[in-house]
């Protein structure tokens, strides 16, 4: 098995997932299950099946965070640096169409979230910046076409 980069913070933020999946969302199924089967016939018992499948959800999601976990290769990003692009970088860029600048930090995929500002390495305007410095343009291919960005700076904090 491959081993899957991530941050501390990633790894203590799937940890504690883990954690809240096990001892409480866990329990909290089963006794939901235990109520719905109280009901009686369960063929047509919809929260006893919607209870089922929930649970289904949930060991999915903690067999899914267990197996992560086991194969992370933690990156203590602060004792990083240089003037490069890698993995754990505090990104700011600008686009060169619109002037609109935006910061990114560049984690591994189980713990990238677009929306938080966190993108995945594999990410394509991850893979772009990847070696870059300060002051290079970039163009990233993106669904709605190819997109120019310059790096106005990076940190690793």
């Amino acid at each position: 098995m491959e081993k899957v980069p991530m941050t501390k913070n990633g790894h203590v933020q799937l940890t504690e997932e883990l954690e809240r999946r096990v001892a409480i969302e866990r329990p909290r199924i089963i006794e939901a299950i235990s109520e719905a089967r109280a009901h009686g016939d369960l063929s047509e018992n919809a929260e006893y099946h919607a209870a089922k499948e929930m649970q289904s959800h949930n060991e999915g999601r903690i067999k899914e965070l267990e197996t992560l976990l086991a194969l992370a290769d933690i990156i203590d990003v602060t004792k990083l640096s240089g003037d490069t692009v890698k993995f754990g970088a505090t990104v700011r860029i600008v686009d060169e169409d619109t002037d609109q600048e935006k910061t990114y930090t560049i984690v591994g995929d189980p713990e990238a979230d677009a929306s938080a500002g966190r993108i995945s390495i594999s990410s394509p305007i991850a893979r772009a910046m990847i070696g870059k410095e300060v002051g290079d343009s970039i163009e990233v291919t993106a669904p709605g076409g190819a997109r120019g960005y310059e790096i106005l700076e990076i940190n690793y904090v």
